[in-house]
């Protein structure tokens, strides 16, 4: 007997609503016809996922070209029940597909942003880090901004390795007082190039003036949506003794969690109203997802041998 059919439709939410678990809820959905009309009618999928990661609530639409509220409400119905299984369960790995833009580079190319995704410490015989320009006042910031696995990524912690220069006297390490991560997407509305909406701030996270790689893991995952990273380095420790300047210089970066690249893209960003749209590519399992293949990846690396290149020959 289904005890769906002695309570009133209030009473009935209050139960279902108190399910934390995405398979939970999928698993309730196909128990009956009445559960699972409950179930998609409702937007249990929808509120799960909202309640789970408050940065979905910016997604207010699925593209689906499928006519009648019915097909519609079916269609949310599998796509929120798989992002929330993608956001709470699919493998983590590392993030970062690409290096974009550094608010300052010293020297170019040879202490560019590409250099932070490098897992080599030197490139032949030259040390392998990204420098920023001097300052005389330690209160100016620099800014590194990526481009992350995907439109949607479930951030958990970031790591960042300041640069000891071993090279200079006294081998400083110029590290900052603070660092803080922004993450959001691309304004396609904007008529400002490269204009980004940063959807989540995180608090000011203390750096160490060591030469090591030091995590930083968030209180909670946070769903980055556009893809998109900034890192903010505030407050300059070091001075380099040539010049008397502070430079803030990082050998590597790394960004831990779950890309949803496979599953998910995002679509129409609206930066004015903060509302996106989703578009499913594909319902496979994401536990089941592997390292996502990204395009831009093999021309960058092509960028970066050359570079090599060019550096071993401006050596000589």
């Amino acid at each position: 007997m289904d005890f769906l059919n002695k309570l009133d439709t209030d009473t009935s939410l209050s139960i279902f609503c108190r399910l934390n678990d995405p398979s939970d809820v999928v698993r309730a959905s196909a128990v009956s016809r009445s559960w699972r009309d409950l179930v998609i009618r409702y937007g249990l999928s929808k509120n799960l996922c909202f309640k789970l990661f408050h940065q979905l609530t910016c997604v207010d639409r699925v593209n689906d070209e499928s006519s009648g509220w019915s097909k519609l409400l079916e269609r949310e119905h599998r796509a929120f029940a798989l992002l929330a299984k993608g956001c709470t369960s699919s493998p983590i790995t590392s993030c970062i597909a690409d290096a974009i833009v550094a608010s300052s580079t010293d020297n170019f190319p040879e202490e560019c942003i590409l250099n932070t995704l490098d897992e080599r410490d030197r490139i032949g015989a030259t040390p392998s880090y990204w420098s920023s320009s001097g300052q005389h006042k330690t209160s100016v910031p620099e800014t590194l901004v990526y481009k992350l696995k995907g439109d949607l990524c479930v951030v958990t912690e970031f790591s960042i390795h300041p640069f000891q220069a071993y090279f200079q006297s006294g081998s400083p390490i110029y590290s900052s007082h603070y660092v803080r991560f922004r993450l959001g997407h691309l304004d396609n509305k904007s008529q400002e190039k490269n204009n980004y909406v940063w959807t989540y701030t995180s608090q000011q996270f203390a750096m160490a003036q060591e030469n090591r790689l030091q995590n930083f893991k968030l209180a909670e995952p946070v769903v980055c949506i556009g893809g998109y990273m900034l890192i903010e380095f505030l407050g300059r420790v070091q001075t380099q003794e040539l010049d008397g300047l502070y430079y803030i210089c990082v050998s590597h970066v790394k960004v831990m969690g779950r890309s949803l690249a496979k599953s998910f893209r995002l679509v129409d960003a609206d930066g004015e109203s903060g509302k996106v749209g989703l578009k499913v590519v594909s319902y496979c399992d994401p536990r089941e997802m592997g390292e996502e293949e990204v395009g831009q990846r093999p021309f960058r690396q092509m960028v970066r041998n050359h570079l090599d290149e060019l550096l071993y020959f401006r050596r000589r």
